[in-house]
Order: structure tokens, then sequence, then C-alpha cells
């Protein structure tokens, strides 16, 4: 426990900071449930600054280890089989390298969730899927909105893989390249494809027919690559 409650170094402080409280989830007996103390008190803990709290435990719940409830406090959703915490987020420039290179880490993880997903996906995680896209049809001229209901959609999708490792792959990348991933969705040009592609993916879920969601998850995230290839971000700078 004195480890754990020990102050974090300046260097990456909120990162730290979330493996500390972490740390203390697992050591201090905490359960699926249990409300954590407030930010006030682990700031004084820790005793670092409450917004550096809030960004730490704001990475907790990208990894699905805390649920924040504005107005009621912070959650504990697991404590256990939490894999991998994300590290403090990327600091270079946006350049279509980057962009492309994002696209490529996400082809090998994605094709292997629908593929798993075709065949492990429950009643519940394709409820979870329609709802999202309906709601993603809705949406598709506000670009903070649309891009936050497809990740969630191609989250739920590593859900149900049913491989915890898939999701917390896709989930540290969400959560380094947050940015990044809306500037995708602002190259890619075409919010309405981009959707009916989302849209096939999930019929090919719903039929259980894995090569086809491979196939289909395949072509959706290489057409995201050609069009990032093809942008010229002199002509076409995004926002």
């Amino acid at each position: 426990m004195k480890d754990a409650l020990a102050p974090v170094m300046k260097q990456s402080l909120a990162d730290k900071l979330a493996q500390q409280i972490w740390h203390l989830i697992q050591s201090s007996g905490y359960k699926a449930g249990d409300r954590l103390p407030t930010i006030m008190e682990m700031a004084q803990r820790f005793k670092v600054g409450h917004p550096t709290v809030r960004e730490a435990l704001r990475k907790l719940e990208t990894m699905g280890a805390v649920e924040i409830r504005h107005g009621s406090g912070v959650y504990v959703t697991r404590s256990d089989d939490v894999l991998v915490l994300a590290s403090p987020g990327y600091a270079g420039g946006v350049t279509k390298k980057l962009l492309t290179d994002l696209i490529q880490a996400r082809i090998p993880i994605e094709m292997q969730s629908a593929a798993l997903a075709s065949k492990n996906a429950t009643d519940e995680h394709l409820d979870e899927m329609r709802t999202l896209l309906a709601s993603a049809g809705r949406s598709l001229d506000d670009d903070a909105l649309l891009n936050r209901i497809n990740m969630a959609f191609h989250r739920q999708i590593a859900l149900a893989s049913g491989n915890e490792v898939l999701v917390q792959l896709l989930d540290v990348l969400r959560e380094l390249f947050a940015e990044e991933q809306r500037l995708i969705l602002e190259v890619f040009g075409s919010r309405r494809r981009d959707h009916e592609e989302h849209l096939e993916i999930l019929q090919a879920l719903e039929t259980r027919d894995e090569p086809l969601a491979l196939e289909r998850m395949r072509t959706h995230l290489e057409g995201v690559r050609e069009a990032i290839q093809r942008w010229d971000p002199d002509k076409h700078p995004v926002r």
C-alpha cells in the first residue's frame, strides 16, 4: 500500500499515476462496482493536482478499468485482466505517414476481431452494433460525434471477438491517436460510404459469415489507407 500511495515523478505524470491507481485497485481489494476515493482525496494521497488525477482516470476509463460517473464518483469496473495501459500520447505532428502507419497497424488487429466476432458475437453485441450504426446514420454531418460512434463500433466488434488483448490494443491506439483518428475520417471524405461499409461489415457478422466479415473489414480499412495515400496535405490540409 505504501508504494501505491507514493508521490509520482513529474515525467509522464498522468501515465505513472494511472499505473499507481491501478496498483491501488488491485492491492487494496477493490471489486467491480466499488467506488474509489474522490478526486480531491486521490490528489492529496498522490500529491498531484486535480487535473492530473482526472487525466489518469480517463486513461483507466479508456482501458475499461474504471467508470467516471459525473456527479456520483469514480467506480471500479474491473480489478483484473487489464493488460496494457497507454503510454503518454504521441507528441509529434500529424503526417501522411503517421496516418498510414496507424491504419496499417489497425488492419491485422481488426481483421482478427472481425473473424472471431463472426463466431463469438452474442445477440447483445449485435444489438449494440445496430444501435451504434443507427446513431451514426443520424450523425453524418457531425465529424466529432461520428468519429466517436465509429470507433465505438469498431471496439464493439473487438469486444464481440471475446479476445481481451484485441480490445485493449484498439483501446491503446484510440487513446494515443484520438485526434489522428478524427483526421482520418476527414481525409477519407465520404461519410456516407464509410457508413455503408460499416453496415456491410455488420451484415456479415449477423450472418456468421467469417470469410465475408474478413473480406469486408479488409476492404474497408484498405480503402481508408488508399484514401490517405492519395491525400495531398498541401492542397487539402485537414482542420
